[in-house]
């Protein structure tokens, strides 16, 4: 089931219009998963309700052959935890819909692209891009890097611990330094980020306990202008 858009050639009457092609798009790769799984729509039904938001099976049906009015966000993203797949999979089914179209008067553009627009990757359109968005992102690049740099260093640290000769020793000794100041510079960025976020409102995730030490104490003061990115 691929989609067309206006760019594709064809008279626009002929196509669906936008709302009708992106519950198409659903609707047909919600066939697809289910069928993919080996599932009925009855146990389909049957296993929304147990998620605890019944659709019934008939609304199902009627949803696969396109005879459903509406599609609220609601079913989608229980049909996605029911069927063991992503929301976002089911809007925008990259590799099994080639074109869709973002906005209703745009032409059709590749599925992948329009799915990296929706989860707010694009890079083409970054006046527009969330600054909170863009917080919480750089803290979870931060965050990834100072747990491997972490892990890194106590492997480093057993390994020099536990080596058999003095010039194993010394090698992970400056391995392990290595990572020590890869985990600090990575330590820096996570607490600009976290820093950042405070300042536009919002609430900075929660750390996990290896990096319980990133967060000042409460009376201690801090500067996004002082900190070393």
């Amino acid at each position: 089931m691929t989609q067309t858009g206006f760019d594709d050639g064809e008279n626009p009457d002929d196509v669906p219009v936008w709302e009708d092609q992106v519950m198409a798009t659903v609707a047909g790769e919600v066939r697809r998963r289910r069928k993919e799984l080996r599932m009925s729509a009855q146990e389909l039904a049957d296993r929304c309700e147990e998620i605890g938001h019944p659709i019934p099976r008939n609304v199902i049906a009627n949803m696969e052959s396109g005879r459903r009015a509406s599609l609220p966000l609601v079913d989608v993203m229980v049909l996605a935890a029911a069927l063991r797949t992503y929301p976002i999979c089911l809007i925008y089914p990259v590799g099994y819909v080639e074109r869709v179209q973002r906005q209703p008067l745009e032409d059709s553009r590749p599925t992948w692209d329009a799915m990296h627009w929706f989860t707010g990757e694009v890079e083409d359109d970054l006046d527009t891009e969330s600054g909170m968005l863009r917080n919480f992102r750089a803290h979870a690049n931060h965050q990834r890097a100072a747990l491997a740099a972490l892990k890194g260093e106590r492997y480093e640290r057993w390994k020099a611990e536990t080596a058999n000769n003095p010039a194993a020793r010394e090698d992970a000794l400056i391995a392990r330094d290595d990572y020590a100041r890869r985990a600090a510079h990575a330590k820096r960025g996570l607490l600009s980020a976290r820093a950042f976020i405070d300042e536009d409102g919002g609430t900075p995730p929660d750390l996990p306990l290896e990096l319980s030490d990133v967060d000042p104490p409460d009376d201690s003061p801090s500067s996004t202008e002082e900190m070393d990115i």
